[in-house]
């Protein structure tokens, strides 16, 4: 009787092939996302990292890949870019070198290991921001641009329609949005999800700027704004990634841009922000609800609609009167 073929050592095969012949060995599947599996891996016994796309996924990683060697250079702390392409079998990869470092947001905000790093990180952050909205844009062609006030606008209206909800915080917060754009013309590369749990971070501060699948052209203050959402404070009460200050963002924004950065450009992306995390807590929840993925940690999300619209409520306490509202 013939065995069927190994997966994992095709893999490793289709790896080897990609990086010329090297022997490869310890390939393990770590966890990953919805558009991508993650594998760890040796080369010739050097410890390395695979991302490949899963079918479905309509993104070009190649684009990824070019936004990463433009963040290298750049300055930007960013995994190194061993090889990236096409497998035979049609998906897309990309191969970094590994960076030893934690992730986890609850271990960087509360271990003892990561103390000084956390003294560090607003800084480490800001500079790194800078670098990423340095990248000059004719460097990253294929990039997207969208105002993401009309597509979660739109996203907004048709899971009301389809779930049968309304959300007044949401209603409110869109008004507020329309009334309040910021004048800013600037438009830069964006990271598009900058966040803890996205950078590695190690005992002296930040590592790595990771998971670029979302970058795309836009306003620099949205990468800062994102940063300061209230769901990845993950319970601090610090509003810069749970580790800092405003002012100190801005201060060190600032200092490494040369620019100025607007208070009041920060707040409308961190706004925004909340707003599109809570349509994503919906998304997910509606792939349950709509029966397409019955899954208990799809329903669980869906939970936290609410604490998104609390915290729309919160941050634009006495800022509803351009509206109408008291």
């Amino acid at each position: 009787m013939s065995s069927s073929p190994d997966p994992r050592g095709e893999l490793a095969d289709a790896i080897s092939r990609a990086l010329d012949g090297r022997a490869i060995g310890a390939l393990t599947r770590l966890s990953g996302g919805a558009s991508r599996e993650t594998w760890r891996f040796e080369a010739d016994g050097e410890p390395l990292i695979l991302q490949r796309q899963r079918a479905g996924d309509t993104r070009d990683m190649e684009v990824e890949a070019s936004v990463l060697r433009a963040a290298a250079a750049a300055g930007v702390p960013v995994p190194h870019l061993l090889a990236s392409g096409r497998f035979e079998n049609g998906a897309r990869y990309m191969i970094q070198s590994w960076v030893d470092g934690e992730t986890i947001a609850r271990k960087i905000l509360r271990d003892d290991d990561f103390a000084s790093a956390r003294d560090s990180l607003v800084g480490q952050f800001a500079t790194a921001l800078a670098a990423v909205h340095s990248i000059p844009v004719d460097d990253v062609p294929g990039l997207p641009t969208t105002d993401q006030v009309a597509q979660y606008r739109q996203s907004l209206d048709d899971l009301n329609a389809q779930l049968q909800q309304s959300h007044p915080a949401f209603e409110l917060a869109f008004r507020w949005l329309e009334a309040n754009r910021p004048a800013s013309a600037r438009r830069t590369v964006v990271h598009g999800d900058f966040r803890l749990g996205n950078v590695m971070v190690g005992p002296e501060g930040l590592r790595a700027v990771l998971d670029w699948e979302l970058a795309h052209i836009g306003d620099p203050m949205e990468d800062l704004g994102w940063l300061c959402v209230r769901a990845w404070r993950f319970g601090s009460d610090l509003p810069v990634a749970g580790v800092g200050n405003y002012d100190a963002l801005l201060a060190a924004y600032e200092s490494a841009t040369g620019s100025p950065a607007d208070p009041e450009a920060l707040l409308w992306w961190e706004v925004l922000g909340t707003v599109k995390w809570g349509i994503m807590c919906m998304l997910q929840a509606s792939a349950h609800l709509l029966g397409f993925s019955r899954s208990h940690e799809l329903a669980a999300i869906g939970r936290r609609v609410c604490e998104n619209e609390y915290d729309i409520l919160l941050a634009l306490e006495g800022r509803w009167s351009s509206l109408g509202v008291s």
